[in-house]
């Protein structure tokens, strides 16, 4: 569907400029902002890869498994249907880690994982579960200490503190994790009370 939506905001875009004959700036815009994609994909890859460096020596430390079970008495209360023991929530936390650290091109797949396990434990269904709709909720939402994605894009863009957006970020993702949480918990009791009337 995704894809259906790119393909005809960008026919529309073309007709627009063809109707109103910008068809020349299109093609400029175009072929500048595909180089600076490039250039600015190359830019985050050596940031992207020293966090993932750090990541993995955390992870081969252990530090992302005390992390996890530290947090693994919160992620219980709010995933009580996933065991504890179950896969998702290994991958949950894992994916709540990634995003943590500013990581959501590490987070992506452990959230997909996550996912198919928690779509394992609703019996494949076609319905998503109050684990799946809370999972979501926090994912979209995640806190980030460190947003190493921006810190790049900033250093790139020559920022004089690339780092001073980290305050922040934690100040905006604490808050919209918190909200989402809420949300979500009220949906859930306001659906649960429907249910006992």
């Amino acid at each position: 569907m995704v894809n259906i939506i790119w393909v005809v905001m960008l026919v529309m875009g073309l007709l627009f400029a063809l109707v109103n004959g910008t068809m020349n700036e299109v093609n400029a815009a175009i072929f500048s902002s595909a180089n600076e994609a490039v250039t600015l994909c190359i830019g985050l890859i050596s940031v992207l890869v020293f966090w993932l460096g750090l990541m993995r020596i955390a992870q081969d430390a252990g530090l992302l498994d005390k992390l996890g079970l530290l947090f693994r008495p919160i992620i219980s209360k709010l995933f009580p249907e996933v065991p504890a023991n179950h896969p998702a929530m290994g991958y949950i936390l894992s994916n709540m880690m990634a995003n943590m650290f500013g990581l959501g091109n590490a987070a992506t797949p452990l959230g997909i994982k996550a996912m198919e396990q928690l779509k394992e434990l609703n019996g494949n269904k076609p319905v998503v579960s109050r684990s799946m709709i809370t999972f979501l909720a926090i994912n979209t939402s995640s806190i980030t200490l460190i947003p190493t994605t921006v810190i790049a894009i900033r250093m790139k863009y020559g920022a004089d503190n690339p780092t001073d957006i980290v305050g922040p970020t934690i100040l905006a993702t604490l808050i919209s994790g918190i909200a989402a949480i809420f949300i979500d918990r009220y949906f859930y009791f306001r659906r649960v009370r429907k249910g006992m009337e």
